[in-house]
C-alpha cells in the first residue's frame, strides 16, 4: 500500500517556493540548474520555468548522468546504462544548482558534484530537492527542500511525474511492510 505524501498541488507549491528562494539568493547572477537523471531533470525544467516567469532572471538548464561516478557501480549486476550529460554552458566560475527528486544517503549528490567538477570549477554548487528523507551517509545538506519526510531506512519514496508518463504528479511513501 502506498501512502501519498504530496499530490500534484503540493508538488507545484513546493517547486514555486523553491524557485522564489533561488531567485532571492541569485538575483544578481545567472542561474544554472543541472537536473540529475531522471527525476531531477524534469524538476529542474519546471523550476526554470517558474524562475523565468517570476524573476525575469537568466536561467539555463543542463542534464547530468552520474552513472559512472557512482561509488557502487562495481557492486551492481549487469551493465551500467549511461545516458547523455547535456550541459551547454560554462561550468567554471558559475553558480550551479543541482536538482534531484529525493535526497537520501547523499551518495548520488556526491557523484553529481564529482561529475560537475570534472567539467570545470564552479563558483558555488547548491542543491535543490523535492524530498529530503534523512539517513545521510555523507555530510551533504540541501539548500532548497520541498518537503522533509521522516522515514525509516527500509522505507521507499517514489516520485511520480507527468513527464515520465504518469497521468498526474505524486510522491508516495512505501513502508517496508507494504512492499
Amino acid at each position: 500500500m502506498k501512502n501519498i505524501i504530496m499530490d500534484a498541488t503540493a508538488i507545484e507549491r513546493a517547486l514555486k517556493r523553491i524557485a522564489h528562494e533561488i531567485i532571492e539568493k541569485h538575483a544578481s547572477v545567472p542561474i544554472y540548474l543541472i537536473g540529475i537523471r531522471t527525476g531531477g531533470v524534469f524538476l529542474a525544467k519546471r523550476l526554470s520555468e517558474y524562475i523565468r516567469s517570476y524573476g525575469q532572471i537568466p536561467v539555463l538548464n543542463g542534464t547530468l548522468d552520474i552513472t559512472l561516478y557512482r561509488d557502487d557501480v562495481a557492486m551492481r549486476t549487469g551493465r551500467a546504462i549511461v545516458k547523455a550529460t547535456e550541459i551547454k554552458f560554462p561550468v567554471g566560475e558559475s553558480y550551479i544548482v543541482l536538482v534531484d527528486d529525493v535526497l537520501f544517503t547523499g551518495r548520488t549528490i556526491r557523484a553529481a558534484m564529482d561529475a560537475v567538477i570534472d567539467l570545470g570549477r564552479p563558483q558555488v554548487i547548491q542543491l535543490a530537492v523535492l524530498i529530503d528523507r534523512g539517513h545521510r551517509e555523507l555530510p551533504i545538506k540541501a539548500d532548497y527542500i520541498g518537503k522533509n519526510v521522516p522515514t525509516s531506512a527500509d522505507d521507499q519514496i517514489k516520485v511520480v511525474l507527468r513527464e515520465s508518463g504518469s497521468s498526474d504528479d505524486a510522491v508516495y511513501l512505501i513502508r517496508k511492510g507494504d512492499l
